[in-house]
């Protein structure tokens, strides 16, 4: 099988918040990593944990279209990626009739699944 991916693009969390998560599930296993997501405190996990889930289900229907047998158990986070999206540029009021600017920044997540084989091991 080859590498499955998902993405999410404009997820309204800056790309350093989000790195600080996806930074733990990198070269986890599937599993391993959606209890790590689901019990994390952190806001940016909750929309990671939803691009995992969109790459497990695109490997499953890959594998169902082209007849291969897949074990789900068997997926890793083969990599795991967040680029900087576009920023919502926003003023403020400020004193002396200024303005001063807000930026609010956004994140494209990117995973890719892969089978772990027997041979590769953990």
């Amino acid at each position: 099988m080859a590498d499955v991916r998902a993405i999410q693009r404009t997820t309204r969390q800056s790309p350093y918040k989000m790195r600080l998560v996806i930074d733990q599930i990198r070269g986890k296993d599937v599993n391993d990593a959606l209890s790590l997501l689901a019990f994390s405190k952190k806001h940016a996990a909750k929309q990671i944990e939803k691009v995992l889930k969109s790459a497990i289900a695109n490997a499953e229907h890959q594998a169902r279209e082209s007849n291969e047998p897949l074990d789900a158990d068997s997926l890793f986070v083969k990599r795991a990626v967040v680029n900087e999206g576009p920023k919502l540029k926003r003023f403020m009021p400020a004193a002396m009739g200024r303005g001063t600017p807000i930026i609010k920044r956004t994140s494209h997540v990117e995973i890719v699944v892969a089978e772990r084989s027997d041979k590769e091991g953990r």
